[in-house]
């Protein structure tokens, strides 16, 4: 039995240096030819020889192994920007000049049949997957994750990313700016990690991990570690993404220059805040001051005039809830002026700033061998600010209107870093031209019809094309790996694969005249639902993106029939003269949903927020307290102790340094909505931050001593829904200081990026007058612990 083993071993040893020498017998890893066995990812690596040889001098060493990408694999960089509709932008008829994306344009191809998922979570995980939103379990955003599958927001390990996909042959990797495919209860200090971007196939990451962030005051992480904005004059968030993206690919191309690198590039502009540099805002004075309607009215005719759309396309009416300009006040001109303006400077300083690295990218010889798809928006322009946008994003989602006459005086300031700004959904409409719909609104083009442009001087032989089949934001996958020569693996870090369900589109990119592939597709978010196939589209308008409340019944719903070959726009319903075409695809969207985990439907919006009513995960789950300690900060508001619509209570165990001491204990939010306990001046106090609009302030009137104190803060929550106000008393070693009336509380949301912190306030201030940023805030004291429970 022994010498059958030693045998065996022979036999394999010799095997294995036969294929290693490029003989026909294969090796885990590699097919009879010789070639890799790209389909199992990572590649096996073949079994090590074994030598009888004392000497190393009698003996050579086996090849080295190493997956490297095909020859002439090409880099890959996606830009995608947030929030950005068919309309905007100069590159598609739009009033925005967008410089960099019009010479991207007339040196490759755009693509005016372009769709995403009207939102932004489904729409970066179907990007990056190549897979239905729903098969990725991206049914809406990650913060209104639910128990369905579909929903549940945590991406399955079946459904690995391109970027792993590329990494494991050969690429390096890295990912600039906004993630947002987190599951909301995996991004605490605990993790698991797996659905952060470091293990979704990026070797190197800088950006921030939710939905939005404050672009003066952003929360930053590199790779797991969160990491403090560099303190410069005029900082903005995606000037430092694109410096960092910059010199993460010079250093990879100086260091491996044989080594192709993929890049996604996903700024948090134009997505609300509309933060930009005031000089920026200035270049676009005066210009939107015709109002949304003319401004939409002369896309659309440019649009034609340039045909980027049909000389046929009618441009239909605007949502019937949306004022006609004329019909305005002159006060609420002004206001809209101002926020278009802002807007328009958001999406020129964008494009410039991709532009910086688009001549990084020429300025080390490699514009020739790279594809890049600029995505002009994850969804249509964002419809969320209303009728009259908002001075704080965050009303939205409290369910606060804000009125025009406390929005006026702001009007200097909007943009800037006291503002987290928002504007009317007229500019919306008038952004996502031809079309009448915005964001979230799945079933009309403009909440999913976005400007693609695609460039790669060695790929495409006649630059400057336009291409009209249709496409889809999971048609951009398998494009990168078709025109990198890469197959789609079956099973990856052993996980068997779902298959893409995206078509490449490299089919495209020298036949302009090539027959449509991708003939099929669904579409759902918040019950408005869609199904395309073969140039019609049927489709049910469920709700519009500015209604949050409960909504008709799902089975109530209209649906319209469009042949969208002949009708670009969606102007023509024919349900009636179609009746037959129009039951068989909502039999068809029946069944597509059905396929694809969109079943059962869930329209609710700000409710799915809550964890108790979406039922997803949540990682405090029903505990009543929480013990912090010194150094937890940057907790998101998704894995902290719930504390909105309830009564609490903070210990907090200090010691006060001789001299007195000052800084933030525990806070949570931003200046724009939150609370705090803190020390100002040596005297503790509690602020409750409504919205940023209105502050209430409970405070000792004397200092604290030196030595150990037992500062208490108890607040008791009025009841009678959500949202109501309370009795706020504070006591120092057991003796009451202070009281007051807080009057009204935050229903749903403090912020969607600030954190809670112990011993600090990380980003924008809560409270008034305890410093800016975590230096300032830093409380000079020493925090044994604090005890937070609720009630």
């Amino acid at each position: 039995m022994q010498v059958n083993k030693v045998m065996l071993r022979q036999t394999l040893t010799v095997a294995m240096i036969a294929t290693l020498s490029g003989f026909l017998v294969s090796a885990p890893g590699q097919a009879a030819s010789g070639e890799l066995d790209r389909t199992t990812l990572p590649i096996a690596e073949p079994e090590p020889p074994t030598y009888t040889e004392l000497d190393v001098r009698d003996t050579k060493p086996p090849p080295r192994f190493e997956v490297t990408a095909p020859e002439g694999a090409p880099n890959v960089i996606i830009v995608l920007i947030d929030d950005l509709g068919f309309g905007a932008t100069s590159t598609f008829g739009g009033p925005i000049p967008t410089p960099t994306l019009d010479e991207l344009a007339q040196g490759g191809l755009r693509y005016n049949n372009f769709h995403t998922t009207s939102l932004c979570s489904p729409t970066r995980v179907a990007l990056k997957a190549g897979r239905n939103h729903h098969t990725a379990n991206a049914g809406s955003i990650m913060e209104t994750s639910t128990a369905y599958p579909g929903n549940t927001g945590a991406i399955p390990n079946r459904v690995a990313p391109l970027a792993e996909m590329l990494r494991l042959n050969g690429y390096s990797t890295g990912a600039f700016g906004k993630w947002h495919e987190t599951a909301a209860w995996e991004t605490s200090v605990s993790g698991p990690f797996d659905r952060w971007p470091t293990r979704q196939g990026f070797d190197k990451f800088y950006g921030f991990i939710g939905g939005e962030t404050d672009q003066w005051s952003p929360l930053i992480f590199d790779g797991l570690k969160r990491i403090n904005p560099p303190r410069t004059k005029g900082y903005h968030f995606t000037e430092d993404m694109t410096d960092q993206a910059i010199n993460w690919m010079k250093a990879q191309q100086s260091m491996t220059p044989d080594k192709p690198f993929f890049m996604y590039f996903a700024t948090g502009a134009t997505h609300a805040p509309h933060h930009v540099p005031k000089e920026w805002i200035e270049k676009f004075h005066g210009q939107f001051d015709e109002g949304w309607d003319q401004v939409r009215q002369t896309s659309y005719e440019r649009q034609k005039k340039a045909g980027i759309i049909p000389g046929n396309t009618q441009l239909p009416p605007r949502p019937d809830d949306i004022k006609a300009w004329d019909q305005l006040s002159e006060d609420e001109k002004k206001l809209f002026r101002r926020q278009a303006e802002t807007f328009a400077g958001f999406v020129a300083h964008t494009d410039h700033n991709v532009g910086r690295l688009m001549d990084a990218v020429a300025a080390i010889g490699e514009m020739d061998n790279t594809l890049i798809f600029y995505i002009a928006g994850d969804n249509g322009t964002s419809a969320e600010g209303g009728m009259v946008g908002m001075f704080n994003e965050m009303t939205y989602f409290n369910g606060v209107q804000e009125k025009v006459e406390d929005l006026l005086p702001l009007i200097d300031k909007w943009g800037s870093p006291e503002t987290f700004p928002h504007m009317s959904a007229g500019w919306a409409v008038a952004f996502d031209a031809p079309f009448t719909w915005t964001k979230q609104v799945a079933s009309d083009f403009g909440g999913t019809r976005n400007g693609l442009v695609v460039h790669w001087p060695q790929g495409i032989q006649a630059p400057g094309g336009l291409r009209n089949q249709f496409s889809h934001v999971i048609d951009v996958a398998p494009t990168v790996l078709e025109a990198a020569k890469l197959p789609e693996p079956t099973v990856v870090n052993g996980t068997p694969q779902v298959p893409m369900e995206g078509t490449s589109m490299l089919y495209s990119f020298n036949d302009a005249e090539a027959k449509e592939r991708h003939t099929v597709q669904y579409f759902e978010m918040f019950g408005n639902r869609a199904i395309y196939r073969e140039g019609w589209l049927a489709r049910t308008i469920h709700r519009a993106p500015w209604q949050t409340g409960k909504q008709k019944p799902l089975k109530d719903d209209v649906w319209d029939l469009y042949h969208v070959r002949e009708d670009f726009s969606l102007a023509n319903n024919l349900a009636d003269k179609h009746p037959e075409m129009l039951k068989e695809l909502q039999a068809l969207f029946m069944s597509e949903a059905e396929k694809y985990h969109v079943l059962p439907i869930d329209d609710r919006t700000i409710e799915r927020t809550n964890p108790a009513l979406a039922g997803r995960p949540d990682l405090i789950g029903d505990r009543k307290s929480l013990t912090l300690y010194e150094g937890m900060d940057g907790m998101l508001e998704n894995t902290f102790i719930n504390v909105k619509n309830r009564s609490k209570t903070i210990t907090a165990e200090i010691e006060i340094p001789e001299g007195g001491a000052s800084g933030a204990l525990l806070v949570q939010g931003s200046r724009y909505g939150g609370w705090s306990l803190h020390v100002r001046e040596g005297k503790p106090g509690y602020e409750y931050n409504w919205l940023g609009l209105q502050r209430y302030v409970i405070e000792s009137p004397d200092a604290l001593p030196s030595g150990k104190s037992t500062v208490v803060l108890n607040f008791v929550y009025d009841g009678g829904g959500l949202g109501k106000g309370g009795e706020a008393t504070l006591l120092v070693n057991g003796k009451e200081v202070a009281k007051g009336r807080v009057e009204k509380t935050q229903p749903y949301i403090f912020s969607a990026d600030e954190t809670a912190d112990v011993g600090l306030d990380n980003q924008t201030p809560v409270a008034n007058g305890i410093g800016y940023g975590p230096e300032e805030t830093k409380f000079t004291g020493k925090i044994h612990q604090i005890m937070l429970e609720v009630k």
